[in-house]
């Protein structure tokens, strides 16, 4: 057992450096005859290196439902993490392992001497912007662990084959170390990339990618260091594990306390963000819903264009190309069910009115006993991506597509067992889908995939200098109404602060809290609602609500994930007509759940087998995810349960044994 574990963390470090093959720009494959020594000193060769490791970026695999699990959007399957006892340590893998960051270490720790030394031939302005790009992606990579570990060892370099030297590097670094580390990388990316994507059409990464990335992270550990100050979940709080290795003892932050640091994070997502704000506009929404090829509407069509380039907004996309089989399923997904991962009431509700107010303050609410009902009068962002009964999804080459649904049913099928069939909550997302059927052949979709817009920058300027200063400046006031006005909603926010009601947004919507109460703050959560409403689907939802601490409170009182309203409408007799038969209360035949629990359907409480039928809680070790047992075996040399000597130490509440839940 010890031997097969020192081999696996040599390998996690010393990944063989050959690349996988693909057609297309992205991915190359060195040519075989060439060894590792004359490898990486032609500019030709940097760049392919650099390409390969795109599909690493945020959603660049493309797909839909990237909210899933959260109270945005829920699946046919409940999620573990909101159950109890369900989530385990694991015995091996999971989210420690390094071989992205040893692909990139590799590239960097070779490239940088070969440049320096003037021994890689090529345009020098070319070179460096590689070099950058490289820097980015091992963020990219960093920022992964630290949304799901925290604390992670910082790793400049590759190791000799020495298992003493790999046991060192082991040592897990404090999370904001971890982030500073992450906001130097993209410091030095912003420095050697160039200002313009060098391929023209945004599918390179360039400057104000870094400075996007570097708000998002900064963003991220400010706000987890504010929300969970005090905890196990920061360096120095009460029971933080770090503690517990000697090289961790007195540690002391870099800007002398953790409010300093938190101040430091937030200024740092302040000034990145602006850069990017301040230079690029939204793309215009015409109100237009789409339903014929004389219709336009390039705020809708932005998501799931062939070609984005043309759209200030997205700053990055990836292509696709059948030619190159380089292909993704999005289009086929979207014109379907989204693999029946559909929207929440609580999503739904969250979307002000046209004037600005909530739903349950405005005259112009017309009431939720039909999906047409929701979304009139409402927000652009739910009305124009809220499938309806009888809305035409595709009107060119229809019949020549395998999949998509040319026209909404009047009825959702609610009860079908077959996944990509399924409208499990009742709403399906509408967003990403394509109206030409041509491009709507399973596993053949060649739509774009935006992976950066400048939405973001605007979203993250206006939280970080609110939870910086604790008011807004004219630029966060500018960037907020712009997102407001894109969205036909009244700019005034404060008429919609003035008007929300902390104890009724708190029943749908998780962000209503942190640490387990009620925000007190109507702006605050004014602003996180934005972000919600803005990023439907676009898989923000998670690292928020985390980052916010925005799920203590299901550990006392449960959610009920809910969908469209079933009962006490015409609904059911409307799907006894079209030969449903809904059944509840008859277990296992159950196939809807009961009037008595509630007027909305809830898809995980039908069968009362299901682990998350009486809702979803919570567990505070959940906001982090567990080291499996395999990394503490393989750095320890005493077998017992604790392996104390391990430089790793497990993350809080979690047993270092493998299968066991979470201990709080």
């Amino acid at each position: 057992m010890k031997y097969q574990g020192i081999k696996y963390i040599i390998s996690a470090f010393f990944l063989g450096w050959v690349l996988t093959a693909c057609n297309d720009n992205l991915e190359i494959t060195p040519p075989s005859s060439i060894i590792p020594e004359d490898y990486l000193t032609e500019e030709s060769q940097l760049d392919s290196y650099v390409i390969n490791r795109y599909t690493a970026l945020p959603n660049a695999g493309g797909g839909v439902g990237l909210d899933n699990n959260t109270d945005n959007e829920a699946g046919m399957n409940y999620s573990s993490s909101y159950t109890d006892g369900d989530w385990k340590v694991g015995e091996t893998a999971g989210e420690w392992n390094f071989e992205d960051i040893y692909q990139l270490n590799y590239f960097l720790e070779r490239v940088l001497v070969l440049h320096q030394n003037g021994e890689i031939s090529g345009v020098k302005e070319n070179i460096e912007h590689y070099i950058g790009e490289a820097y980015f992606l091992r963020a990219v990579a960093y920022y992964n662990k630290l949304v799901s570990l925290g604390d992670f060892p910082i790793v400049r370099h590759t190791f000799a084959d020495d298992m003493q030297q790999l046991i060192e590097a082991s040592k897990r670094m404090p999370r904001n170390e971890v982030a500073r580390f992450i906001i130097s990388d993209l410091d030095s990316a912003a420095v050697l990339m160039k200002a313009t994507a060098p391929d023209g059409k945004k599918n390179r990464l360039y400057k104000d990618i870094a400075y996007l990335m570097k708000s998002r992270v900064a963003l991220f550990e400010g706000t987890w260091l504010k929300y969970f100050k005090g905890t196990a979940f920061v360096p120095n709080g009460e029971g933080w594990p770090g503690a517990t290795r000697e090289y961790n003892r007195g540690y002391q932050y870099p800007s002398g306390s953790i409010d300093n640091e938190i101040k430091w994070f937030l200024e740092q997502a302040v000034d990145a963000s602006d850069k990017v704000a301040s230079k690029y506009q939204l793309t215009a929404n015409t109100g237009v819903l789409m339903q014929g090829p004389n219709d336009a509407n390039p705020y809708v069509e932005m998501f799931s264009a062939l070609d984005m380039s043309g759209y200030e907004e997205i700053l990055l996309w990836r292509d696709f190309d059948k030619g190159k089989n380089i292909v993704n399923n999005r289009a086929v997904d979207a014109g379907t069910t989204c693999t029946a991962i559909g929207l929440t009431r609580g999503l739904v509700q969250s979307y002000l009115m046209n004037d600005g107010l909530p739903y349950y303050t405005s005259s112009l609410y017309k009431g939720d006993n039909l999906s047409q009902d929701i979304v009139e009068n409402r927000d652009d962002r739910i009305r124009l991506f809220l499938k309806q009964p009888g809305m035409i999804n595709i009107w060119l080459n229809v019949g020549q597509g395998t999949h998509g649904v040319p026209v909404e049913p009047e009825l959702p099928d609610i009860v079908n067992g077959v996944y990509t069939l399924r409208n499990n909550t009742g709403y399906v997302s509408r967003k990403y889908w394509y109206w030409d059927h041509l491009y709507c052949n399973n596993w053949q979709g060649e739509t774009g995939v935006p992976i950066f817009r400048a939405a973001e920058a605007y979203l993250n300027y206006i939280e970080a200098y609110y939870e910086c200063y604790g008011h807004l400046d004219s630029k966060a006031d500018q960037y907020w109404k712009a997102l407001r006005r894109r969205a036909h909603v009244d700019e005034d926010y404060t008429k919609t602060i003035q008007a929300t009601d902390m104890q009724k947004e708190a029943e749908f919507d998780w962000a209503a809290y942190s640490a387990g109460n009620i925000l007190s703050d109507a702006t605050l959560f004014n602003i996180r609602r934005e972000r919600r409403n803005e990023f439907l689907s676009e898989g923000f939802r998670s690292p928020d609500l985390k980052r916010w601490r925005s799920m203590d409170q299901l550990m006392t009182k449960k959610y009920h994930i809910e969908g469209f309203k079933l009962w006490n409408t015409d609904l059911p007799e409307k799907y006894a007509a079209a030969g449903y038969n809904l059944i509840y209360d008859q277990d296992p035949s159950s196939n809807v759940s009961s009037p008595s629990a509630s007027d909305y359907l809830r898809p995980y409480e039908i069968l009362k087998t299901n682990r998350a039928y009486e809702g979803y809680g919570w567990h505070m070790a959940h906001y982090l995810n567990p080291i499996a047992m395999q990394h503490f075996m393989i750095t320890s040399t005493d077998d017992r349960d604790a392996y104390s000597d391990s430089p790793i130490y497990q993350n809080p509440y979690w047993p270092v044994k493998a299968n066991y839940p979470a201990e709080k």
